[in-house]
């Protein structure tokens, strides 16, 4: 299955990891701690793990074509929450 992963340097991962899922709770199945969270998108899913100096994203989906989009949503959607710090996803495709 296509994967695109990106580590974005951060010392607030724990906390935007928490804001998107909480964001996106009322919309789409959620789960999360300040560690870890998924969010399943209806063409994809959206794993999240925070780390001291970094948050981890990675999308998974079925649909090649999805992989783009939903990279550009979820970047555009946390750079919002962190919009104090530039943040940059360099995107490496898996898979």
């Amino acid at each position: 299955m296509p994967t695109s992963r990106a580590e974005v340097p951060t010392e607030h991962a724990s906390r935007y990891l928490q804001q998107l899922c909480k964001h996106w709770a009322h919309k789409f199945n959620v789960a999360f701690d300040p560690g870890h969270g998924t969010i399943d998108l209806p063409t994809a899913r959206v794993a999240l793990d925070a780390a001291d100096d970094r948050l981890v994203v990675a999308v998974t989906t079925d649909d090649p074509a999805a992989l783009d989009r939903t990279e550009g949503v979820v970047a555009e959607h946390i750079r919002r929450f962190a919009f104090r710090e530039d943040l940059i996803f360099d995107w490496t495709r898996e898979g």
